[in-house]
């Protein structure tokens, strides 16, 4: 997607430049109307008026028009303007909004959110083999009239067309002989002799919910049904990337912006946007077990939660924990957001020191005893491994990365490069390079992550390499 931003203000400029775009500052309207032609989607940073008035001479079709999102002065909102599904506006409008740490405003109809009754909804779809997405998408959301879909449901050989991923919504598929056990209001008998079974969209959408609320409606290619179900709680576990909204995956933006309750370590949650509509539940660091079964609880209850932390949650955070006690609440749907975790972050930071074979291992003996630790490090040292240390060092624990470092310089030349990255990826990020002999532990804190090359990693030009093998 070739996506153009253009800027009029100083302050717009500098948000632009934070996007992976190519940017363009100046006259917004010489420069819209000279690209209109030429790409698929702008982002102004500009006032959403001033853009209506520059777009307006220049539409002509939905399905051609490029997309426009505009950018208010301070970055709060990404606002849809035009080519919302068409265009690909939405999603844009998404991506801009994680990079920037804003959020999207979008109002296209099927995106709004309708509930029925305090439950969600539930499409069942059946299609033609060669049904075109676009006559599929046109009936569902014309069935839906205004109601957001959480999940589609349809026949099993079905759940790979592009008809059915082409909505945008996770698949549940049946079998034709669980959809012919389901007893429907309108059943056929040349489904039945096609597929076998009476009934694909009102059956896959009784499997799915609870309740049917619109009956089979069809075009000449597909066959859309509507069912409500309870709403079930949905727990997220959200990793937010190392801090700056412009490492955060979209994904994980969305698991916080569509979370009833957020969770986390207080400053985590402060990375979020919180709106007013969203509880935020603070916990001071410590607090992991209990952190966990409030946000087991609170999903149990019906809620949809993200459970947040930095990083990525599977990676020494919080996903682990969570799965363990999930078993007492077997009905809560558990999903695992990845983010960016540490040692790729910081790796970035100086290079590609994780080019080849690398381990992670936590010098945090309050839960791991050091005799483990240290057999672990020893088994890297010999194996040599490039290793990244987390939580390496703090006021309590400052002998445990000079004893690791240690291991690791027994089995490797003191020549060897070694990163000592602060606050990688937020403000303020403090990256070196130095080597084993030359290491000193004491510019090492809670927030830096220490990544000792193995005896193949070397410097180039300033940036930390471990070769993979290739002949240039």
């Amino acid at each position: 997607m070739r996506v153009l931003s253009v800027s009029v203000t100083d302050g717009g400029a500098e948000h632009a430049r934070r996007l992976p775009y190519e940017h363009q500052h100046g006259n917004a309207g010489d420069t819209v109307r000279a690209r209109w032609g030429e790409v698929d989607a702008f982002v102004c940073f500009l006032a959403v008026g001033a853009a209506v008035r520059i777009i307006a001479p220049l539409l002509a079709d939905k399905r051609t028009d490029p997309a426009v999102v505009c950018v208010d002065e301070a970055a709060r909102f990404a606002i849809v303007v035009c080519g919302g599904h068409e265009g690909g506006g939405n999603e844009l409008a998404r991506e801009v909004a994680a990079l920037l740490g804003a959020e999207p405003v979008i109002t296209t109809a099927s995106e709004v959110g309708y509930s029925i009754d305090g439950g969600e909804v539930v499409i069942g779809v059946g299609c033609s083999s060669d049904a075109p997405p676009e006559k599929v998408r046109a009936l569902v959301e014309e069935v839906l009239d205004g109601r957001r879909a959480v999940e589609v449901a349809t026949i099993d050989r079905r759940a790979e067309h592009p008809a059915i991923t082409g909505l945008g919504l996770p698949v549940r598929s049946f079998t034709p002989e669980e959809l012919a056990a389901v007893d429907v209001p309108t059943p056929s008998t040349v489904v039945h002799d096609a597929v076998g079974t009476p009934s694909v969209a009102e059956a896959a959408a009784l499997l799915a919910g609870d309740e049917l609320v619109v009956a089979k409606q069809k075009n000449d290619v597909a066959t859309v049904a509507v069912a409500r179900r309870a709403r079930r709680g949905r727990l997220s576990l959200v990793g937010l990337g190392p801090g700056d909204a412009r490492h955060r995956t979209p994904a994980a933006t969305a698991a916080v912006r569509h979370a009833d309750v957020v969770i986390g370590y207080g400053p985590y949650v402060d990375l979020c946007p919180i709106s007013p509509s969203q509880k935020a539940v603070r916990s001071p660091i410590g607090d992991e077990v209990v952190r966990a079964k409030e946000a087991l609880a609170e999903a149990a209850a019906g809620n949809r939660v993200a459970l947040v932390c930095s990083g990525d949650s599977g990676v020494y955070a919080m996903a682990s924990i969570v799965l363990e006690l999930a078993g007492e609440h077997p009905d809560v749907e558990i999903e695992v957001v990845p983010g960016v975790t540490a040692a790729l972050t910081a790796a970035a930071a100086v290079g590609a020191p994780l080019g080849h074979d690398h381990c992670a291992i936590s010098l945090s003996d309050l839960l791991t005893p050091w005799e483990a630790i240290e057999r672990r490090v020893r088994a890297a040292a010999e194996a040599d491994f490039v290793v990244a240390f987390y939580n390496p060092r703090s006021k309590g624990r400052d002998w445990q990365l000079p004893k690791a470092v240690g291991i690791l310089a027994g089995c490797r030349p003191p020549s060897t490069p070694v990163a000592v990255v602060t606050d990688a990826g937020r403000p303020g990020e403090v990256a070196a390079i130095t080597t084993l002999a030359d290491f000193d532990p004491a510019v090492v804190g809670m927030t830096t992550c220490v990544i000792v090359g193995a005896s193949t990693t070397t410097v180039v030009n300033g940036r930390m390499v471990t070769p993979r093998g290739y002949q240039p």
